[in-house]
């Protein structure tokens, strides 16, 4: 197992230090993880990254290595460095399940750990949850367009590098594709690998139809013809075509499909499957790719494409968009109590909610559909026969709730730094995401304009923030009286 423990801000290890120095490296504390706005304006984020924070949770140690190279920066002190030796996790993790469907200001994980410790693992805890979930989140919106077309992810050459292309296979099929381009994800994960041809192929033969029959012949039963080299209606369909005829059939090899990776898609692809109607290929299989994301794919189905499966890359392995999840101080241990701690901003979507908290999920008994969310202050419990929730945007509008089941959202993951969860096989997760995502109501998954999810205070949470921004306002008043 990897160690990644050097991957942290190098101001976590200068924090540390003067924790360090200052005689806190007892201290217990509380993070949070969470994001304050839903990735591509839609109305959820899928939750993904723990098996890669378990990973890197459970070989966090520094190596010799570590240590000289640290000493030779000029910055740490031989007593620190000599604490750092020592350094694994000992604290607990409590955290989402993958494939959680997750809303703002919610709590995704939380760490109760020494101060030094959750300082210095910060970084890679945000990179893992970061990149898993946005993969996991654009996969969904897409699979969730598709409707039931197969999503074959194709994004291994575009994306951050070799490690992430990995990674985003695994977290691609976690979100609803059925397979990846990339053999080392099908290897480690044993994820399904699949894939047609590229152009190379076509334009290194001496013409379409001897690249085709090459293929055919090496390939006989995974025949997908990439037929947009020339002319996808004049040369590749065509070609495509007299290779099943010349060379498949009479061999008792399938004519699996062509793939269209350029041009009207929503055009071609109809006169495509018009023109292997026609050939008696009524079977064979057409799948579009090229720069494909939800709402091209929504466009196709308008238009009345005809589509079997689609190759997406960019735009799930790749995507431009970002979580923007956070790791924020809310308590402190002191004197056998919890205390909170709040950061106060003068942007309000900045303000953080304080405290050691829970977060609870409302079903509708009858439907199974989510009803929204409370977050409480920890010690608090749920009734379980009635519960008002209340708009976080516009606070006069209130639901009453009634006739519904409750889960806690967050599980322990780690307890005094042994692990005690047991992380499912991918399987078991892929099949966990799908049923959780399909609890949400269909308003909030929209690619646009989505209904608002409630997400709710508890009363005391409630209070209790506002105690502490009444507390900050009247310290900033005092001190400009002085």
């Amino acid at each position: 197992m990897k160690n990644n423990t050097m991957i942290t801000d190098f101001y976590e290890l200068t924090m540390a230090q003067t924790y360090f120095e200052q005689g806190k490296k007892d201290e217990v504390v509380y993070f949070d993880i969470f994001f304050r706005k839903n990735p591509f304006d839609g109305g959820y984020l899928m939750v993904g990254g723990l098996e890669s924070i378990i990973e890197y949770l459970e070989n966090f140690h520094f190596e010799e290595r570590h240590i000289n190279y640290l000493r030779s920066l000029g910055t740490f002190k031989d007593e620190f460095l000599d604490y750092l030796k020592e350094v694994h996790f000992t604290g607990d993790l409590y955290a989402m399940e993958e494939g959680t469907v997750a809303f703002p200001n919610e709590p995704v994980l939380t760490v109760r750990t020494n101060v030094i410790e959750a300082q210095l693992i910060e970084t890679a805890l945000l990179a893992c949850f970061n990149h898993a979930s946005l993969v996991m989140t654009s996969a969904k919106r897409i699979t969730n367009e598709a409707n039931g077309i197969l999503v074959m992810e194709f994004g291994a050459r575009r994306a951050r590098g070799l490690e992430s292309s990995v990674e985003a296979s695994k977290y691609a099929y976690l979100g609803g594709c059925v397979g990846t381009s990339n053999t080392e994800a099908g290897y480690r994960y044993h994820i399904p690998v699949m894939g047609t041809m590229a152009h190379s192929l076509i334009q290194e033969a001496e013409d379409e139809y001897q690249a085709f029959l090459n293929y055919a012949k090496s390939n006989p039963n995974n025949c997908v013809f990439l037929v947009d080299t020339y002319d996808t209606l004049q040369s590749g369909i065509p070609n495509a075509i007299r290779v099943a005829k010349d060379y498949l059939i009479p061999n008792g090899f399938p004519f699996k499909g062509i793939r269209i990776d350029s041009g009207d898609l929503a055009y071609l692809s109809k006169e495509a499957r018009r023109m292997l109607d026609e050939a008696g290929f009524t079977s064979t299989g057409i799948c579009l790719s090229n720069g494909l994301d939800e709402f091209t794919i929504r466009d196709l189905k308008e238009q009345g494409a005809c589509m079997n499966s689609l190759g997406v890359g960019d735009n799930i392995s790749a995507s431009k968009e970002r979580v923007g999840g956070v790791y924020k101080l809310v308590a402190v241990e002191e004197n056998d109590t919890i205390a909170p701690r709040i950061k106060v901003s003068g942007d309000t979507i900045k303000t953080t909610t304080p405290g050691y908290k829970k977060v609870y999920r409302f079903y509708d008994q009858g439907s199974g559909y989510a009803l929204g969310d409370v977050i409480t202050v920890h010690h608090e419990k749920i009734p379980h026969d009635h519960y008002t929730l209340v708009s976080p945007v516009e606070p006069w509008k209130k639901t009453e709730l009634e006739n519904f089941k409750v889960e806690e959202l967050q599980k322990t993951i780690y307890k005094e730094g042994q692990l005690v969860y047991q992380l499912p096989s991918l399987e078991e997760r892929r099949k966990f995401a799908s049923e959780n995502y399909n609890r949400i109501y269909p308003e909030v998954r929209r690619i646009q304009k989505p209904a608002e999810y409630y997400v709710d205070l508890s009363d005391e949470l409630r209070e209790l923030k506002n105690q502490l921004l009444e507390e900050h306002t009247k310290t900033l008043r005092l001190k400009k009286e002085k």
